[in-house]
């Protein structure tokens, strides 16, 4: 299907409705996702990105009903991963010789990706090429946002930024548009989108940022390669990146447990009253990891100021649960958040020690040495408990 964003700009990508997991299993997406391809039809034809492999017949199949694919002039890859690259196999079969612009690190991941020698040209940040009616498309090289080989285009004329992974969501939309979809929906996918996949990369998206501003490009759109198309006020979501790159923290404090007899569970509740008793106006959020989406907790990781981990003792050290999640969050690289550690134990109670080792191998600021508490919490336990939490509070 064609859809008209502008001009002689069109949408031909593919709505994921059924889309849950992305990234093999290491993401979760709840509302699907957009694989987002363009069509620029100027005196020359672009054809910018295209979608996931396992709908590159439908896609090539969809875009040969719109337009003879030998008119297509240039193809544009602005990231080789495979749902952005996977119809080019496909694609290319119909009409080999067709050159494709992309990063050099690109020429390298397609190439390692599906082991052919299309025609390739290197461009870099500041590279044009003319489509012609006055109209150029200027390259801007976004490595490591969120591959070495990424980059962005620019469509002068109609001032649209094709952004690829950056500034987008996993949401599946027929709608396209940011100001026609549930804004609450839309914010958390992109908040959720940032923090499980861009936080690592903070500082370089930073001065990216800066360097596009440098530009003095004017943006009336922003399209992304997942979810909606930013055509609405297109810089508040630039506006927002700049806030999350920004070692981002709201008045949050986010505890997230396991448990095995609901030990720990009854200490993360009673330190969440504590808290909420000494700082009325601190947002205090519980999770059960077991009970939980990992990418949402991680959200809510990005989001909090501090964070408190809580797992009962096993085996001289924590549940495996709670140790993938620690261990995820390291790989994150958050910045300028505080932890502390809490769980019960029956014989030995290593879990806090254990915790705070890695909470601070993660990059977090240990408040204390942690609640540990010996077999079920009873009520004077759970008043320390809820002592506890006035002093994470106060910290």
């Amino acid at each position: 299907m064609k859809k008209r964003i502008k001009n002689n700009v069109s949408w031909v990508g593919k709505v994921d409705w059924e889309l849950q997991q992305f990234h093999g299993n290491e993401f979760s997406t709840n509302h699907g996702s957009t694989y987002n391809s363009y069509l620029i039809e100027e005196e020359k034809t672009v054809l910018v990105d295209t979608v996931w492999l396992p709908y590159a017949k439908e896609f090539v199949e969809n875009l040969t009903q719109v337009i003879d694919l030998n008119e297509i002039d240039y193809i544009v890859a602005n990231h080789g991963e495979v749902d952005h690259s996977g119809a080019l196999p496909e694609l290319m079969a119909r009409i080999p010789d067709v050159p494709i612009y992309c990063s050099e690190n690109a020429v390298k991941s397609l190439k390692g990706q599906y082991h052919q020698d299309w025609n390739f040209n290197v461009v870099k940040t500041g590279d044009k090429l003319d489509v012609g009616n006055g109209k150029e498309l200027i390259f801007v090289e976004m490595r490591m946002l969120h591959w070495p080989d990424s980059m962005a285009t620019y469509l002068t004329g109609d001032n649209i930024l094709f952004s690829n992974d950056a500034f987008g969501q996993h949401y599946a939309t027929e709608k396209l548009f940011n100001k026609l979809v549930d804004q609450c929906d839309l914010y958390q996918e992109a908040i959720k989108y940032y923090a499980n996949i861009l936080t690592p990369f903070s500082a370089i998206l930073r001065k990216k940022l800066d360097e596009i501003i440098a530009f003095n490009l004017t943006i009336d759109m922003i399209a992304t390669s997942h979810g909606v198309i930013w055509n609405d006020n297109p810089m508040q979501i630039i506006e927002k990146y700049a806030q999350w790159a920004g070692d981002y923290q709201e008045n949050q404090i986010t505890i997230i447990y396991d448990t095995m007899w609901n030990g720990t569970k009854n200490l993360a509740e009673n330190i969440a009253e504590g808290i909420s008793l000494t700082d009325p106006d601190v947002l205090v959020k519980v999770f059960n990891l077991s009970k939980s989406d990992e990418n949402d907790l991680i959200t809510e990781v990005f989001k909090a100021k501090t964070v408190l981990i809580g797992s009962p003792t096993i085996g001289g050290s924590i549940l495996h649960s709670i140790a993938g999640f620690v261990h995820l969050m390291k790989e994150l690289k958050f910045k300028n958040k505080k932890a502390a550690a809490f769980g019960c134990y029956g014989w030995s109670g290593e879990s806090t020690k254990v915790l705070n080792e890695w909470l601070e191998g993660a990059g977090f600021e240990i408040i204390n040495e942690g609640l540990k508490n010996q077999w079920n919490p009873d009520d004077t336990e759970q008043i320390s408990a809820i002592d506890f939490g006035k002093e994470i509070a106060k910290a």
